[in-house]
């Protein structure tokens, strides 16, 4: 079975750090563009960031820039989010989602010139004091 599935989430307060999780089972994560998305309640789901196949090459919302860093672990299957000096408004349930083909652009991944063919189930961020 392909699948994804987050972990990481939690209550956090301002200014703290979270690290979110996405591991992929039944297929092989590095072969595709992964990027995480995120949705608050009563607004659309937006790109947070993305990253590469290959050569990791990383994009950034400008929201999170500074912020946030995505890496991968292939050796595990896994790519992560560093959320670091979070804020209320990075509340949301983040997604990760993998797609695209060995070398697609993570801005076109984020952008949604790519397809993303696989999504988790999600994991809840809360930023609140």
């Amino acid at each position: 079975q392909l699948q994804l599935v987050e972990s990481g989430g939690g209550l956090v307060q301002p200014g703290g750090s979270l690290r979110l999780s996405c591991v992929a089972s039944g297929f092989t994560l590095d072969a595709y563009t992964v990027g995480w998305f995120r949705q608050a309640p009563g607004k659309e789901r937006e790109a947070v960031s993305c990253i590469s196949s290959g050569v990791e090459i990383a994009y950034y919302t400008d929201s999170v820039k500074g912020r946030f860093t995505i890496s991968r672990d292939n050796a595990k299957n896994t790519v992560y989010l560093q959320m670091n000096s979070l804020k209320p408004d990075d509340t949301a349930v983040y997604y990760c989602a993998a797609g695209g083909t060995w070398g697609t652009s993570p801005q076109a991944m984020c952008v949604g010139r790519t397809a993303r063919d696989y999504w988790g189930q999600g994991t809840e961020v809360t930023v609140s004091a």
